[in-house]
């Protein structure tokens, strides 16, 4: 008996490995460290489209650009598939602006041709009013962004966006017509700033 406790140990040990183990499962891709891609100091990486009058104010709270007039957006001059963005921004009450990803045309910017989580208390139609993402999932509940700085978290993976309103989800949403392309920054109307805007890329 005592010859057979021995030897049956050592058996187990060259099995090939998985004969009695269920294989693991497979785990979710993870995310890449949160990377700066504009911090308030210049405009590097990214192209003004429109005539907005952007400028850059020195903040101690964290630099930002400003814009109060014009129509238009900055564009990052890189193209992302899926990530995690969190951007910091300020809109008056009478805002529109909106924070677009996977643009699929640089130069022109729709909520068509890319997804956008917008920035519009007083929009006409509530029903992709602020805290939504156009087109594709209205907001769970009402979050208003007048007069205060506000933190955006979107998440695009795969055809599943969501969007994080001060770290509470306001839009949970799939949709599959844009698989990657430029973030852009909008501006419309009233005044909006943004500062802090940082990306992690998911792992493949």
């Amino acid at each position: 008996m005592k010859r057979f406790t021995i030897i049956l140990p050592l058996a187990l040990m060259l099995i090939a490995p998985g004969t009695f183990l269920a294989p693991a499962a497979a785990q979710a891709p993870e995310p890449r460290p949160f990377v700066p891609i504009f911090n308030g100091k210049s405009f590097d990486g990214w192209n003004k489209v429109g005539d907005v009058n952007w400028r850059l104010v020195p903040d101690p709270a964290g630099d930002y650009a400003e814009a109060d007039k014009g129509s238009g957006f900055l564009v990052s001059a890189n193209s992302y598939g899926n990530f995690t963005l969190k951007v910091e921004f300020w809109a008056d009450t009478p805002a529109n602006s909106g924070i677009f990803i996977r643009c699929a045309d640089p130069k022109t910017i729709t909520a068509d041709s890319a997804y956008e989580v917008n920035i519009f208390d007083q929009r006409p139609d509530p029903k992709y009013r602020t805290g939504g993402i156009v087109n594709v999932a209205e907001p769970k509940m009402k979050v208003d962004a007048g007069g205060k700085w506000h933190t955006y978290e979107i998440t695009a993976d795969g055809d599943h966006l969501t969007a994080k309103f001060d770290g509470v989800v306001t839009a949970d949403g799939r949709d599959s017509k844009h698989a990657s392309g430029p973030i852009a920054l909008q501006y419309s109307a009233g005044v909006v700033r943004f500062r802090k805007v940082q990306i992690s890329e998911l792992r493949d």
